[in-house]
């Protein structure tokens, strides 16, 4: 018996399985950049709920964003936490953000724990971002991030893993010593006639690369050097990311 037009149309009609959105876990949305990667990944509304580590009982400040509450600073002992896509960043909290100083931000060290802990809750698609203006970070963490223990993470199974590192505009390091930093300081007076592209990348830029990175995934481990970063900031984002993930 063949089915009519009216039949036809109700089935079209009729409600299918919703589609389940995936769960983002995110460690560590302090910072100008945290702030900025956590409004990128949630205004795009691709996933179906969002999970930020806190350390203290606060009201999350953007729509569907629900906070963690982790009871130590050892992720081992914590409690697994159903996830689909992770974000691990480092940057601190921001002075006079009393907010951001509520939230969990990992240190460098406790990278690989952490890693492990998103893994065991079910995160297959991890990223790792370093904070992009290090310059401006305290010692210690600066010496933590050198250490970064990356290849342990990779050996975690993960499906897709993202590194992204510092953007910097590719070229020659720069000279030590009194008279060129006292030339890099004269110029800088002078930071509002530079061209954009010879400009620091801003944190909005960054947040966007990690943003396009995630969609964009490929199974494997791509490391994102500070050239490519800073040459995404540039110009199409999303050119530059697939062309990266695609070597």
């Amino acid at each position: 018996m063949h089915s009519g037009p009216v039949q036809v149309l109700a089935g079209a009609l009729r409600p299918g399985k919703p589609i389940r959105q995936p769960t983002l876990l995110v460690a560590g949305a302090t910072g100008t950049l945290g702030n900025e990667v956590m409004r990128r990944l949630v205004g795009h509304q691709r996933f179906g709920a969002t999970y930020v580590l806190a350390r203290e009982p606060i009201q999350a400040g953007l729509r569907g964003v629900a906070l963690h509450r982790v009871e130590s600073d050892s992720p081992r002992q914590w409690p697994l936490l159903p996830a689909d896509t992770g974000v691990i960043l480092f940057e601190p909290p921001r002075l006079f953000h009393d907010r951001e100083r509520a939230l969990w931000t990992p240190q460098p060290g406790q990278l690989v724990e952490l890693a492990l802990w998103m893994r065991r809750s079910g995160v297959t698609t991890l990223a790792v971002v370093l904070p992009h203006a290090q310059g401006r970070l305290p010692e210690a963490l600066k010496r933590g991030l050198a250490g970064l223990d990356e290849h342990a993470v990779s050996t975690l199974g993960f499906e897709r893993l993202l590194f992204v590192r510092s953007a910097q505009r590719p070229g020659a390091a720069k000279e030590r010593g009194f008279l060129p930093s006292t030339a890099r300081w004269m110029l800088s007076i002078f930071r509002y006639m530079i061209p954009s592209s010879e400009q620091p990348v801003r944190s909005v830029k960054v947040a966007e690369f990690v943003a396009s990175a995630l969609r964009h995934a490929t199974p494997g481990i791509h490391v994102a050097e500070p050239a490519v970063v800073w040459r995404a900031a540039q110009g199409d984002v999303d050119a530059v990311v697939r062309e990266w993930l695609a070597r």
